[in-house]
């Protein structure tokens, strides 16, 4: 028998009130946090930068410019080519970046005549990109040799080199697969050299200042045709367009933050970005030449101290070092998971054995930059194309590791496991995978210390890690720089090999670890 109270309805009432408030304000909470973070979203700007000096300088300059006007800015250094660069842009994974009329012409729309400004920002418009106007200088491609050789050879024009089929060209790897690059150049001259050699933008100046080639392509503004004494090649026949620098952004973003990065147009002369790009060289900071920018006519100084520079570089050292070990780590761990399933499959006899081998040892000869490249369209930039990457290179070594261990057990161990009635899962966890321990943890130590060395080409497309100072010390040419990136890989290196020396105690039965010979 139940009984009705008056207050139990009204208690019951109060309460269903106070969870409908509660529920109401929760919402409203909830709401007001997504409301926030979209607001701090459409406030933060990612810019990108080619893997040259003057790239990086430019995306410092507008980053300055755009955190003054209030946003959050992340700047993507060096991610690579024009390819990787024009792809995160379509794919939002950065907002702007600087960019060559020229490039955009000839090697990103690939118009088959030269277009106007009108006729780009069209077809720009399309794919949901815009593009300011000049900032108010020309960077041309040219073709750059010492001096000296030059002068010694009678070489003023492109022209003139058709009487020296010895030289030797070091072009970059981007310049020779262009549309407006290197084949095109010497079929429209009728040039041809003793050797041609891809090299890195950087490093081929140094080849060339230290002979090792003659000829190379460079930049009308690279501060390093008058540091190491070139001359820079009349393009008598006009093949190079107009190579106006520009930046390109998404037509989604602020409209505020393309305003700021409107207001540079017209703003930098070739004679001040030449300038730039020699503070950055000789600073070794890119920072500090966008600094000299603002700071011009204010007489205030604009280097820094070597010493505040290391503690710059040091202080960054946390960072680079969490994003090396993700890289590694999640890859890795990935790997294993994978590739020890796939080992016991192709250790046994069958077409899968072929296919699996086969298909992992395919992917390991994929060059690292060819896979980086392919990742983009699919998972963007940053360390999770990265990660993935290093995944797909770690599988060869686990993979056949764990086949070889397995096979390579003798047929009287497989042969006295059955008599004893085990079934076939208990004798592979109990018996097979034991034995052949030795083997697949010397895969998985081989993938591991291979993947600390490649991780560092994450750099390239914004993924951090070790890989990110080597390739702007290689830009700027500063040793301290690039072995930030380096020494620390290199003992990363050391102290993954020394960790899994000590997994050999864990995971390897006593009696089958290699011992060393007793002393006699």
């Amino acid at each position: 028998m139940s009984r009705n109270y008056p207050w139990a309805a009204a208690a019951k009432e109060s309460t269903a009130s106070l969870a409908r408030t509660a529920a109401s304000g929760l919402l409203a909470i909830l709401l007001s946090l997504i409301a926030a973070t979209a607001a701090q979203a459409q406030t933060t700007i990612t810019l990108g930068s080619k893997k040259f000096t003057e790239s990086y300088v430019l995306s410092e300059i507008a980053k300055t410019l755009l955190e003054r006007a209030g946003f959050m800015v992340t700047h993507r250094e060096g991610m690579g080519g024009t390819v990787i660069l024009w792809q995160a842009l379509l794919n939002g994974d950065i907002d702007a970046y600087p960019e060559y009329t020229g490039t955009l012409s000839e090697e990103i729309l690939k118009s088959p005549a030269v277009m106007d400004d009108v006729a780009m920002r069209a077809a720009l418009a399309q794919r949901g990109i815009g593009m300011t106007s000049g900032l108010g200088f020309n960077d041309s491609y040219s073709l750059v040799m010492r001096r000296g050789l030059a002068q010694e050879l009678g070489i003023r024009k492109i022209s003139d080199l058709k009487r020296h089929p010895g030289l030797r060209a070091g072009p970059t790897p981007e310049f020779l697969g262009r549309q407006d690059g290197w084949a095109p150049l010497i079929a429209r001259y009728g040039l041809t050299f003793a050797s041609v050699r891809g090299i890195e933008h950087g490093l081929g100046y140094e080849a060339l200042a230290n002979g090792l080639i003659d000829i190379k392509e460079g930049y009308t503004t690279d501060a390093k045709i008058a540091a190491l004494e070139l001359v820079t090649l009349t393009d008598d026949l006009h093949f190079f367009p107009q190579y106006q620098a520009v930046f390109l952004y998404r037509l989604d973003a602020p409209e505020k933050a393309i305003a700021v990065l409107r207001g540079l147009e017209g703003q930098i002369s070739e004679a001040q970005m030449i300038a730039l790009n020699r503070k950055a060289e000789e600073a070794k900071s890119y920072k500090v030449a966008a600094d000299a920018f603002f700071a011009e006519g204010s007489g205030r100084p604009s280097v820094s101290p070597d010493g505040a520079r290391y503690r710059r570089l040091l202080a960054e050292l946390p960072r680079l070092t969490m994003q090396h070990l993700t890289l590694v780590a999640i890859s890795l761990i990935a790997a294993i998971l994978v590739s020890i399933p796939l080992g016991i499959a192709a250790s046994r006899p069958g077409v899968a054995t072929e296919f699996i081998l086969g298909g992992v040892g395919v992917i390991q000869t994929v060059p690292s930059l060819a896979l980086l490249a392919l990742m983009i369209p699919l998972f963007g930039i940053g360390q999770l194309p990265a990660i993935v990457a290093l995944f797909l290179y770690s599988l060869l070594p686990i993979v056949r590791s764990t086949a070889i261990g397995l096979t390579s057990i003798p047929a009287s161990l497989r042969e006295a496991s059955i008599a004893l009635g085990l079934t076939p899962g208990t004798r592979l966890w109990l018996v097979d995978l034991p034995i052949a321990s030795p083997s697949i943890l010397a895969g998985i130590k081989t993938s591991a210390v291979i993947n600390v060395g490649t991780a560092t080409l994450a750099g390239l497309i914004g993924g951090g890690g070790f890989g990110e100072p080597i390739q702007s010390g290689l830009q700027l040419n500063d040793n301290a720089t690039i072995l930030l990136g380096a020494i620390p890989a290199a003992i990363l290196g050391l102290l993954v090999q020394a960790a899994f020396t000590g997994l050999d105690r864990i995971f390897i039965p006593k009696g089958l670890r290699l011992k060393t010979s007793p002393k006699r």
